[in-house]
């Protein structure tokens, strides 16, 4: 007991002389001193845009009319160079005769209108004209006429097997009507061109109809020249 103190005693003053030893040999390391502060550097002057745009000067557009120097070329001066600008279509290489040509031509036209020999549709028709053949059991056909042109004065005669049937039939706009009753077996129908409208030749269209109300053909003439026909051949069948 007396051996196990005496252990106890001796750590304990060594502990506290080494402690001791320790706190006299350790020195604290002082903080460096700066003898010189450190520069400052100066913030960037920033300029006023508005205060900028006011030592500029405006740009003011010059007026060239203000300009007593400038004297605008008179169009009347000698020597001025003549105006390339034109309306016309022709060019250096046209012929110049061709501008008379439309006139001559409206001048002829106007002859050979005078003359009867041409309408304003185009050449008149001088021969009769066929408008088919037809085979039918009908009693009777109704032939429908009118002017398919301009309304100009067109006149018809209408003719089975040379009896005329309406010696003048004035073709307006709309259709006008006649009855032809039909002979057992052969009937030619003719429809003669009595003279040419005022605009020319003779033009017409026309609808056959049998005794049905069935449309048997429907044809025209165009330019039929005076006394000249238009017909239909019909044979009418048991």
């Amino acid at each position: 007991m007396k051996h196990l103190l005496f252990f106890i005693l001796l750590f304990t003053a060594v502990n506290v002389s080494a402690q001791t030893e320790f706190s006299t040999k350790y020195k604290s390391i002082p903080a460096p001193k700066f003898s010189a502060k450190p520069k400052k550097i100066p913030a960037p002057d920033v300029k006023d845009p508005q205060a900028e745009n006011t030592d500029i000067p405006s740009i003011k557009t010059p007026n060239v009319f203000e300009n007593t120097s400038i004297t605008p070329k008179s169009k009347f001066q000698i020597g001025e160079e003549k105006s390339k600008f034109t309306m016309s279509t022709e060019t250096d290489f046209a012929n110049p005769g061709d501008r008379y040509v439309p006139k001559m031509e409206k001048e002829l036209d106007k002859a050979l209108k005078a003359e009867g020999l041409k309408e304003g549709r185009g050449p008149l028709v001088k021969k009769n004209i066929s408008l088919g053949d037809f085979k039918t059991k009908s009693e009777y056909f109704i032939v429908k006429f009118r002017d398919f042109g301009a309304i100009d004065g067109d006149l018809v005669k209408v003719s089975s097997n040379d009896q005329v049937i309406v010696d003048q039939l004035f073709l307006d706009v709309n259709f006008k009507q006649v009855k032809i009753n039909l002979s057992q077996g052969f009937n030619k129908l003719d429809f003669e061109a009595l003279n040419i409208g005022t605009l020319g030749g003779n033009t017409a269209e026309i609808q056959v109809y049998d005794d049905k109300g069935t449309l048997v053909t429907n044809d025209y003439w165009n330019n039929l020249a005076a006394g000249f026909k238009a017909s239909i051949i019909v044979t009418k069948e048991e």
